[in-house]
């Protein structure tokens, strides 16, 4: 793991008062963290000898660390005492054993062995055991309706202030006997970023950013590309400390059927609290790689998030006509008439060179239309914040916010300022929000494949996509037969003998381990479909099978440009990228969905179809995608 792929833990919220404890120690008690542990320095090891002994806190660490690899008996060399909490844990999750089975089974273990082993004998000293080398969570009460936190200077209010709902569900009892409403428990990330430096298998990784060499025109990583150097050449007393921790994704995960949407900036006031304090002082920390302490400091370069959860980040809304954060107010998607939603037909011509045959084209884009405006341009950061700042957005954390925002949010697509501009750094990068590529190629992939196998309830061509068709296009093979009152079989469809093909020979596929997982499984051989399908699957799907499995079932006009937009997407996820092939994939991408335009309906054009207009901009700027 390298400095750039630390994931920011931000607020994590669920539902209930369930006691987190049983969950955090399966979740420091499971392999990968014995393996860290066993990476740090082993009880052998003097740091006397070292360059500069740990500071206070990494040597407590140490410490305990040091004392829990006690023998598990004299003369055993398989196990530590904590080796064998750490597999007796691992065996208690994986086969839902009970505390009382738990302690059962421990106690006959103990019995086994030698009068003076140091085996645990009790769920309970286990878990007290563990919890000192787990990593520290912090638990917050919340508003049941998600208003607020109280947290900082509201940490003493009973109710909310905003909606005047109860802090607790009874208010009988002391404080502390009081059970909460709603609460939120927030992974403190300074801890998580300490300890990645605290072990050996990774502390040297943290540095690795800083320390590689590329060709000029090559980026491996997000530290080859603009943005990161953008970000250098503003902060330089930052970027002269390699240490320094960059981060560039925020993980959100919320449990239960309430979705905060844009109040989730509420849950995030402790982390970005906390990101303020990393940059501003940082936090001193040890380094085992270079024996040394340091005062590591850490910003956020960018998130990365699906596309509702975009919105929720970023503060513009990725719903409606105007749900492109890049296109925003230039967009020219429209609602069908039949079908009621939103299509993004015909909005990529104004992205093809001037001089493009498909501009003038008045047959097989919207009917009688020609295109002759330019791309819509890309706001700067500067833009941007100016933007937010002349529409007089208020965060939602503000006493204001909600009721100021819903104003503006009648004539506009910002629904808030987001709490990231709070960040002293944010307004000067290049890019705060990625699209993440992975979800959207999924959500191509699906539409795609339900319409060519004409999966019920999934595809995109039905009798209200082909009314649309006949009254917005000329596509006379897509319109009503008005002797038999039946639509005609469209050219991208296949047939039932076809669909029994593709699925008998996605089903009988041989993969490589760790390729891919069992497709076998996803296929439904009497409704001749696909489910089950991950990002992964969709993934492989898309960028390596697709172009095989439709070659001699579909007529090389709609072959072909899916193979294309196959090729893009296997171009555009290639480990080491160039600015120059972005700038070619920049250009062909606007032709490749300009040609599905001309085979595929309406009504499968919505934002998704469209959104990969713009990742070749964003891999141009931040580097490879898979980051």
């Amino acid at each position: 793991m390298t400095a750039a792929e630390v994931t920011v833990p931000s607020a994590e919220l669920f539902q209930s008062d369930n006691n987190m404890n049983h969950n955090l120690v399966f979740d420091v008690a499971g392999p990968q963290f014995q393996n860290m542990a066993s990476d740090a320095p082993s009880p052998d090891i003097a740091f006397e000898n070292m360059e500069e002994p740990p500071n206070p806190n990494a040597q407590k660490f140490y410490d305990m660390l040091n004392a829990a690899e006690e023998e598990l008996c004299p003369g055993c060399e398989r196990h530590s005492q904590l080796s064998a909490v750490a597999c007796m844990l691992n065996i208690k999750s994986e086969h839902h054993l009970s505390e009382k089975c738990y302690d059962a089974i421990v106690n006959f273990i103990r019995e086994i062995l030698p009068d003076d082993n140091q085996f645990i004998d009790s769920f309970y000293k286990t878990k007290k055991l563990i919890r000192g080398l787990g990593l520290p969570i912090e638990k917050i009460d919340c508003c049941k309706l998600g208003c607020m936190i109280y947290w900082g200077e509201d940490i003493n209010l009973t109710k909310c202030k905003f909606c005047g709902q109860t802090r607790y569900k009874s208010q009988s009892g002391t404080e502390k006997e009081r059970v909460p409403s709603k609460r939120t428990y927030y992974f403190p990330l300074t801890p998580r970023l300490q300890r990645l430096y605290a072990s050996e298998a990774t502390a040297a990784h943290m540095r690795w950013h800083d320390e590689h060499n590329m060709e000029d025109d090559v980026m491996c990583h997000p530290s080859d590309s603009e943005a990161w150097k953008h970000f250098n050449r503003t902060h330089s007393l930052f970027a002269s400390e390699s240490q320094n921790v960059r981060l560039l994704c925020t993980d959100v995960i919320i449990l239960g059927p309430q979705n905060p949407k844009q109040r989730l900036d509420v849950y995030l006031q402790p982390l970005i609290t906390e990101l303020t304090q990393l940059w501003e002082v940082g936090v001193q920390t040890y380094d085992v790689s270079k024996k040394q302490n340091f005062q590591m400091r850490a910003a956020l370069m960018w998130t990365i998030s699906d596309f509702p959860a975009y919105s929720m980040l970023s503060g513009w809304s990725t719903a409606g006509r105007l749900a492109c954060p890049y296109c925003m107010d230039h967009s020219d998607a429209f609602s069908l008439s039949h079908g009621g939603k939103i299509s993004w037909f015909d909005n990529h011509r104004k992205f093809l060179p001037d001089n493009h045959p498909f501009r003038r084209n008045r047959v097989n884009f919207l009917k009688g239309k020609v295109c002759m405006s330019e791309s819509p341009p890309i706001l700067s950061s500067e833009d941007t914040f100016l933007q937010i700042k002349d529409l007089g957005l208020r965060r939602v954390i503000d006493s204001d916010g909600e009721a100021v925002n819903s104003v503006i949010a009648r004539n506009t697509s910002w629904r808030k300022k987001s709490i990231f501009w709070n960040l002293p750094y944010w307004s000067s990068n290049l890019i705060h929000h990625n699209l993440d590529v992975m979800h959207i190629k999924k959500n191509v992939f699906e539409n795609t494949f339900n319409t060519v196998m004409n999966i019920e309830g999934k595809t995109k061509d039905n009798a209200k996509a082909r009314e649309d068709v006949a009254h917005l296009c000329r596509k006379k093979e897509l319109e009503r037969n008005l002797q038999t009152d039946k639509y005609p079989k469209a050219c991208y469809v296949l047939d039932k003998q076809q669909k029994q093909v593709l699925c008998e020979w996605v089903k009988n596929l041989k993969f490589p381990d760790g390729y891919v997982s069992n497709m076998g499984r996803c296929i439904d051989m009497h409704k001749y479909k696909l489910f089950g399908m991950k990002s992964h699957d969709c993934h492989v799907f898309m960028q390596r099978l697709l172009p095989i499995a439709f070659r001699e079932l579909l007529p090389n006009t709609v072959w072909q440009p899916l193979t294309e937009l196959s090729f893009f997407f296997k171009h555009l996820t290639s480990t080491n990228i160039k600015v120059q092939d972005m700038e070619h994939l920049e250009l062909e991408i606007p032709i490749i969905i300009c040609k599905l335009e001309r085979i595929f309906p309406l009504a499968f054009f919505d934002s998704m179809e469209h959104l990969p207009i713009h990742f070749p901009y964003e891999a141009k700027i931040a580097g490879p995608v898979q980051y």
